[in-house]
């Protein structure tokens, strides 16, 4: 009796309300006892709530993980954008099914045996891909429409201060405001404006007073109270339009931790302000208030008495060995001079809600640059230490090797992105699409491809450190520092 494994997915949380993932199960199901094979209850594998854009997905990887031990003989889907709405992925997942003897059999698609049922399968991905971009166009278009036309349902939510009141067949959806909200959010206006509290102090008045968040919390953190001062519904114009998706260009500290790699390529990033496209609601504070703080806001930026203009020697290197925060710079001024500081994140009680998570204490930075500095020089002196060290790390580079597995990911997401326009090009020689779409969904891939093959080098230049090391050690071993 031959075995075959089950894949089904739904890409939104309406579709796994409706039981659309059921029907595709049973459907499947069906076909496989018509054909008399054999489906454990362990190879049967959903993804509810995931597109079918993105390959990271939780029951796709378990099913790769089988097809690769060898165990599969079948693979039973019931479309191929069931499996990816991109062509280029369906591709790729095919022909890893294939290298490992699975057979991949889609109901509904015909079985492709001849070229020309081959090449209709392909079209079928490309035109599943199509119709996701063409549904997210018009998705965009829809709302910006929408939101020109003052409609406040294409926001994400009603922020604090207001309720959502859903759409009728007699009125539009709209804000309503909560009383008992709204007097917080002018009281916190009223302390950053008035009283010239700090962020930080309106967030522990807050808690102190025992108000609760929108989640019902009872600790505010200074993050909720920094977007509530920069959020211009509160003076009767909520915004849509505010931020865009970009690649990503800063690698966070978590991040260089980890290597480097991230499984999302992408960030938020606020749009210039003549971008937004303003949608009228109740205001909840005066015009005046709201530029009020927002001057403030700026001056702080500017002003701050954390604001590094001149870094230091380990500013953002320092990690907390007790708890793993980083260490911060501060100061205080004393009545001749300005002292600096090095300030662990988890000491700072205010920041956490049961009190400070770590007992380290502040760290003069003049001590600490100039302890680690005679580290450096003592290091530079000795080029054994230096080699040993060398040595030491091009070993891990070596066992661990994830500048390789980068640059694996990148060549795979340069061929795909390659492909795509191949794809694209061919559509329009076919006559399946206009010049204009052609043009349009171009320019992102090409932009891709662009930012894909830079990263790439960047990859490629950085895993050439062996031998630079190695001449490095060659150098410090012939010429000793003086």
């Amino acid at each position: 009796m031959r075995t075959a494994a089950i894949y089904a997915r739904v890409s939104s949380e309406k579709q796994k309300e409706e039981g659309t993932i059921g029907s595709q199960l049973a459907e499947l199901g069906e076909f496989a006892s018509e054909k008399g094979w054999l489906v454990p209850q362990e190879w049967i594998f959903a993804d509810e709530g995931y597109s079918g854009k993105t390959l990271v997905r939780p029951g796709l990887e378990k099913l790769r993980d089988l097809a690769s031990e060898g165990q599969l003989e079948c693979l039973l889907i019931h479309a191929p954008d069931r499996l990816s709405r991109k062509y280029a992925y369906q591709v790729l997942l095919s022909e890893e099914f294939s290298r490992h003897g699975v057979e991949v059999v889609f109901l509904r698609a015909p079985q492709a045996t001849t070229p020309e049922e081959h090449l209709l399968v392909q079209f079928q991905g490309m035109i599943a891909e199509y119709e996701r971009a063409q549904i997210a166009e018009r998705s965009r278009r829809g709302k910006r429409y929408r939101a020109k036309s003052g409609t406040v349902n294409v926001l994400s939510g009603a922020p604090y201060g207001y309720r959502y009141v859903k759409k009728t067949v007699t009125a539009n959806a709209s804000y309503e405001v909560i009383p008992s909200e709204a007097a917080v959010v002018g009281k916190v206006f009223s302390l950053y404006t008035q009283s010239y509290l700090s962020i930080n102090a309106i967030a522990r008045w807050l808690t102190e007073q025992g108000v609760p968040t929108r989640t019902g919390k009872s600790r505010w953190d200074r993050s909720v109270i920094w977007a509530m001062l920069r959020n211009p519904a509160y003076k009767g114009t909520a915004c849509f339009g505010k931020t865009e998706q970009v690649e990503r260009q800063k690698i966070t500290r978590p991040l260089r931790l980890r290597g480097g790699f991230s499984p999302r390529c992408s960030a938020n990033r606020e749009r210039p302000r003549e971008q937004w496209i303003e949608i009228p609601v109740p205001a909840l504070i005066p015009e005046e208030t709201y530029l009020l703080a927002q001057e403030l806001l700026e001056k702080n930026q500017k002003f701050s008495p954390r604001r590094t203009m001149e870094p230091s020697l380990l500013q953002g290197l320092l990690v907390c060995g007790e708890c793993g925060y980083a260490f911060y710079r501060t100061s205080t001024r004393t009545s001749k001079r300005k002292i600096y500081y090095y300030r662990c994140l988890g000491s700072d009680a205010y920041r956490h809600a049961n009190g400070a998570v770590c007992h380290n204490r502040p760290i003069r930075q003049d001590y600490l640059d100039a302890l680690i500095w005679e580290q450096i020089v003592a290091l530079m002196e000795n080029p054994e230490l230096i080699e040993g060290e060398i040595q030491r790390r091009m070993k891990k580079a070596r066992d661990s090797n994830p500048s390789k597995r980068r640059k694996e990911n990148l060549a795979n997401e340069l061929r795909r992105a390659r492909k795509g326009l191949a794809n694209l090009l061919n559509g329009y020689q076919e006559d399946l699409m206009k010049l204009e779409e052609l043009r349009e969904r171009i320019t992102p891939l090409r932009k891709r491809e662009t930012l894909l093959q830079a990263e790439l080098s960047s990859v490629e230049a950085a895993a050439a450190n062996q031998q630079t090391f190695l001449q490095l050690v060659s150098c410090l071993k012939s010429k000793p520092v003086s």
